[in-house]
């Protein structure tokens, strides 16, 4: 009777039955009195989100105090309710560390690779003892929800680690430790090695469990960092791609998009976000990425029909309110993205898109100390992340607190040291700190890192027209014309680039070249005074360097003036050296009134030209 009791219990279970599941486990626990059946009813309850219910089977016989599956059951009960302080009462507020092993030292033991003492560890403990070190490190997870709900966000972090260190299979706590940025690149490299994945096991096959220890971290390898060993992210993608057929699983295409975007090839992160969606609509994971690459490509429209499609299907979701707030921000409707990455962020106040997308709408603003507040916010809730220390920088280089971007910029600095906007902001910073060869060294190492990473040239074009600046401060000038060279080569046809590359000319006492890259600026934009102003000065000083009439051409110009004299009436003869000049003054101010009016260029560029 038991055994039919238990077997109709599942099947209804796993047809969603829940009326008659929860019928027949009464029977059942009334008639074995098992621990077991008492959690399995207890489940069934809170599955159908009966969690008050569920906790008065589990208090039943102290099953809670005695068995390691029900006290989980009653915390998460608890968690479900928003009751955290009493969810950590039944939890307690002590990881059993005891359970973590050492990974590190057990792999120096090793006779060999490939070599493990897998076998000799499983015969040491039971089937139910693996289960409640299970349970463990589940209880471990649900303690750092509760941290993290009550922002002890240190904590939480160490709750999560634990329960990975404790069973390395409990994805729940790694996947909070990455989707919410707690650990730096650095950080999550390292604790993926700290990791002890020979714990896997397959029973009866040793082998297996080998390779299933190897697939597990490969899996755990995709979702890391993507600033950090692009090298060890794209062979865990590509042996899981061709060995286990998993090269159109969401999740591996989504880390591919993670990666191209992170490389600046938004058009390639987009195609693969589409073609997830197109699979899968509403995969929500999905669409803070998706949203992204829609916003930097510029593509309003897309951008309002996917929009109004969620807010039409999917009300209930926190993305569904970022895609609103970042179409009104791609239409520069600041006021009403705000609301919405706002609204967002209350739905989820753990969303990092929704915070850094409300920071941005004060940033739009220039209300710079409200963007900080922000920022602020952002960098406590995710800690791992440099980017709101990096927008922090931003915003204080903007007040010109040049100090205090420094620090921030310095901290962003200690997350991560592979992002070229972070380094080729910190080189901004200390060119207007008046330390170009320092600024130098920072934009070199930006784009040695973009080309690392194999991202797009055309991304980093200000990063590159930026180290031509410093060069050209530094009084490197031919560095400087090579690295302006290679902006225009790249399609920066810009006039401040042309007019700082007249600059360096006349630095080099070169207005001829001066004078033509000059023209080219004015082609681009007219009236643009900087480019006016350095293109008049470089004219006087080509007249200036007109070198000395010989008596031979004196001569010649005499006869010449004569000759028009037969030809044309009496003129009076002009001494060549004044007609000469005065041909050049003329031809000066002509161009002069054509040129002249209102325009704007790089503050650097307009200094150093009054100068």
């Amino acid at each position: 009777m038991e055994k039919f009791l238990r077997e109709w219990r599942q099947d209804a279970y796993n047809k969603a039955q829940y009326d008659s599941a929860i019928f027949i486990g009464d029977k059942l626990l009334a008639l074995t009195n098992d621990d077991n059946d008492a959690f399995w009813l207890a489940q069934v309850h809170f599955a159908t989100g009966n969690y008050t219910r569920a906790q008065s089977f589990l208090s039943k016989q102290d099953l809670v105090n005695r068995n390691p599956s029900c006290r989980y059951l009653a915390g998460h009960c608890f968690i479900k309710q928003s009751r955290y302080d009493e969810a950590l009462a039944v939890l307690g507020e002590r990881n059993p560390t005891h359970l973590i092993a050492n990974a590190a030292n057990k792999r120096k033991t090793q006779k060999g690779p490939g070599k493990s003492d897998r076998p000799n560890r499983r015969q040491d403990g039971s089937d139910e003892e693996a289960a409640n070190r299970r349970f463990e490190a589940a209880m471990c997870f649900l303690r750092g929800i509760c941290y993290a709900k009550q922002n002890a966000f240190d904590r939480a972090k160490e709750c999560y680690k634990d329960a990975v260190r404790i069973d390395v299979q409990c994805f729940e706590a790694f996947q909070q430790l990455m989707k919410n940025s707690l650990m730096s690149p650095d950080e999550e490299w390292q604790f993926l090695e700290s990791l002890d994945f020979d714990s896997i096991h397959v029973p009866g096959d040793s082998s297996s469990s080998q390779e299933a220890a190897e697939f597990t971290k490969m899996l755990y390898t995709t979702r890391l960092s993507k600033y950090r060993n692009p090298s060890s992210f794209t062979t865990a993608c590509e042996t899981l791609s061709t060995h286990y057929n998993l090269g159109t699983n969401p999740d591996l295409l989504l880390a591919r998009a993670d990666l191209l975007y992170t490389q600046c090839k938004y058009k390639d992160a987009l195609a693969i976000t589409e073609s997830i969606l197109q699979d899968d609509k509403y995969n929500f994971s999905v669409y803070p990425l998706h949203l992204a690459c829609l916003y930097e490509l510029k593509m309003k429209n897309v951008l309002f029909l996917v929009a109004h499609d969620l807010a039409d299907s999917h009300p209930e979701e926190p993305s569904t309110w970022l895609a609103v707030g970042t179409y009104y921000f791609a239409i520069d409707k600041i006021a009403e993205a705000r609301r919405y990455f706002s609204k967002a962020s209350m739905m989820d106040a753990h969303f990092g898109p929704a915070w850094i997308g409300f920071a941005h709408t004060f940033a739009a603003e220039g209300e710079h100390d409200q963007a900080i507040s922000a920022y602020s916010t952002a960098a406590r809730l995710f800690m791992g992340t440099h980017l709101p220390q990096v927008f922090l920088g931003m915003q204080n280089h903007a007040l010109n607190n040049m100090t205090l971007a420094d620090e921030f910029l310095k901290t962003a600095y200690g997350l991560c040291k592979t992002d070229p906007l972070l380094l080729n902001e910190m080189g901004v910073v200390y060119y207007h700190q008046d330390r170009p060869l320092d600024a130098v060294k920072l934009f070199v190492r930006a784009l040695e890192v973009a080309e690392d990473i194999d991202s797009e040239p055309t991304a980093w074009l200000a990063a590159r027209t930026n180290l031509a600046h410093a060069y050209r401060r530094a009084k490197q000038y031919p560095e400087a014309m090579e690295q302006f060279d290679e902006v225009l080569r790249l399609g920066g046809k810009d006039a401040a680039v042309f007019s700082a590359k007249g600059l360096v000319f006349m630095e080099l006492a070169q207005p001829e070249e001066a004078i033509v890259v000059l023209h080219q600026a004015l082609a681009i934009n007219p009236q643009d005074p900087i480019a006016t102003e350095l293109l008049n000065k470089a004219l006087e000083e080509a007249a200036g360097m007109e070198p000395p009439v010989s008596e031979a051409q004196e001569e010649a110009l005499e006869g010449f003036e004569r000759e028009i004299a037969r030809l044309h009436g009496p003129k009076q003869p002009r001494n060549p050296k004044v007609k000469e000049k005065g041909k050049g003054v003329n031809f000066f101010n002509r161009n002069k009134t054509r040129i002249m009016g209102p325009g704007v260029l790089s503050d650097d560029v307009e200094m150093d030209a009054a100068e």
